[in-house]
C-alpha cells in the first residue's frame, strides 16, 4: 500500500542512469513553483553521503548548507547554493517528508529522483527523457542504462523531453510514439556561466572557454554530454579526469589533477562534484564548474504549471480546512 502524505508531492526522475538534467530540472522546477506563491522543500535520498545514525537530516535551508557535502549528499549540496527553500535527505524518502512538514508549513515537496521510488504516493509523476541520449540500448542494467523498461512510462503524468543541444534526437520514432501516449512537454538544458571559489563562495563568471585548453574532471554515470557542452563551447579539450558517479574525492586524487594542470589553462568540472573538489587547495582562479540551466517555452511552461498547480487547490483547501 503507498504512503500519502498531506502535502503536494511532485516527482522528479528518468528512466535511465544519470544523464537527462534531472537536478537542474528539479532546481528549476522548485523555483518556479515558488514564483507561484508555493512553500516548497526538495527531498532526496543523498546518494554517496556519508551514512547517519539519524532517519532524516535537514541538510540545508534559506540557502545555507547545514551539514558538510559528504553528510548531505553531492546532489543535495549542490541545490542548496542556489534554492532559498528546505532541503532534506533520506534513505525513506517518507522520512525526510515527515521532518519537512514538521519544520514548518510546506505546500509542494519535489523528490529528487524519485520515478523509482513507487512506496509513496505522488500527486504529479515527472519522467525525464533526454532528447540526445534516448533509451541508449534499451537494455537494463547492467546490460545497459535503462533502470526500467519503456512501459514505466505509462506511471508518468508528464513526460519532459530534455534537449542539451549536444547532437541530432536519439529517441527513435517507436519510442516516441510511445512517449506522446502521456502529456508531452520540451524543456532546454545550457550551460549559463562558470562559477569559481571566491573568498569561500561561488560566484558566477562568463563562458569563456573558446580555445583555451582545459582539463575535464567529472563524477558522473555518463560523462559524455558534460564533454560535449565543453567542445560546444570551444574549449579545448587536452584531458580529462572520469571518476564513478557521486565519487568522493580524496588527496590523491587532488594531487593527480594538480599535477596534470600543467598543461592546461584551467580545470572544468561539474557543480555536484565542485561541492567536494572546493574543500582543496587548488591554485587561485583555476578550478571552474559549468552552471547549467533549465529553461521552458513559454506553452510548454504553462502546460507544466496547469499540471501541478491544479492539482494544489484540493490540498491546500484541505490543509486550510
Amino acid at each position: 500500500m503507498k504512503r500519502r502524505v498531506p502535502v503536494l508531492i511532485v516527482s522528479v526522475g528518468n528512466l535511465m542512469v544519470g544523464g537527462t538534467g534531472k537536478t537542474p530540472f528539479t532546481l528549476f522546477l522548485a523555483k518556479r513553483l515558488q514564483s507561484h506563491g508555493l512553500r516548497v522543500g526538495i527531498v532526496s535520498r543523498g546518494y554517496g553521503r556519508t551514512r547517519s545514525k539519524v532517519q532524516a537530516e535537514l541538510v540545508a535551508d534559506a540557502g545555507q548548507l547545514k551539514v558538510s557535502a559528504e553528510d548531505a549528499g553531492d546532489e543535495p549540496a549542490m541545490m542548496a547554493k542556489s534554492f532559498t527553500g528546505p532541503i532534506a535527505v533520506a534513505r525513506r524518502r517518507i522520512d525526510a517528508i515527515e521532518l519537512l512538514t514538521k519544520l514548518g508549513p510546506l505546500d509542494a515537496v519535489i523528490l529528487d529522483d524519485g520515478f523509482q521510488h513507487v512506496r509513496l504516493n505522488r500527486d504529479v509523476d515527472l519522467l525525464l527523457v533526454s532528447e540526445q541520449r534516448g533509451f541508449g540500448n534499451g537494455w537494463m542494467l547492467p546490460a545497459g542504462p535503462m533502470r526500467e523498461s519503456l512501459r514505466a512510462v505509462g506511471r508518468a503524468d508528464a513526460i519532459v523531453v530534455m534537449d542539451s543541444g549536444t547532437g541530432a534526437t536519439a529517441i527513435r520514432p517507436s519510442q516516441m510514439k510511445k512517449l506522446s501516449a502521456r502529456k508531452l512537454v520540451h524543456a532546454s538544458v545550457r550551460p549559463r556561466a562558470l562559477l569559481v571559489l571566491e573568498n569561500g563562495a561561488w560566484r558566477e563568471t562568463p563562458l569563456g572557454l573558446g580555445g583555451r585548453r582545459v582539463l575535464a574532471v567529472s563524477g558522473l554515470a555518463d560523462s559524455s554530454g558534460f564533454y560535449a557542452m565543453l567542445r560546444d563551447l570551444d574549449a579545448d579539450l587536452v584531458g580529462v579526469f572520469e571518476y564513478p558517479d557521486h565519487h568522493a574525492y580524496t588527496n590523491a586524487d587532488w594531487q593527480a589533477i594538480v599535477n596534470a594542470m600543467r598543461e592546461t589553462d584551467l580545470v572544468v568540472t561539474t557543480e555536484k562534484d565542485l561541492v567536494k573538489l572546493e574543500r582543496f587547495p587548488f591554485p587561485r582562479d583555476s578550478l571552474y564548474a559549468l552552471r547549467l540551466e533549465v529553461t521552458m517555452g513559454e506553452a510548454d511552461a504553462r502546460t507544466l504549471d496547469e499540471l501541478i498547480l491544479g492539482r494544489t487547490m484540493p490540498a491546500k483547501t484541505a490543509a486550510d480546512a
